[in-house]
């Protein structure tokens, strides 16, 4: 996991869930975090831009998204596997 990437997605889900970086953990869940289905399109949203990446997520159906959303550390390895392949 590439700390640059670990650090800028948790920032922006700090900034989501109005906390700290330091109050997120890898093993936090969105729902943990008080993150709502509306913070974490936007959160999904500023991945994009903040990567320029596209982020294989359907809002109407997350949990048959390829994208994993399960915890913070799961977004972090959906988030760097996508940046590692862009770079092909």
């Amino acid at each position: 996991m590439r700390s640059d990437v670990k650090d800028k997605v948790v920032e922006i889900i700090a900034e989501l869930a109005v906390l700290e970086p330091s109050d997120i953990s890898m093993d936090s869940t969105l729902d943990e975090l008080g993150v709502d289905s509306l913070g974490l399109v936007e959160s999904i949203f500023a991945i994009e831009e903040t990567f320029e990446i596209d982020v294989p997520f359907n809002a109407n159906e997350p949990q048959a998204s390829e994208f994993d959303i399960s915890s913070v550390g799961a977004i972090v390895e959906a988030v760097t596997g996508l940046v590692e392949a862009k770079k092909g």
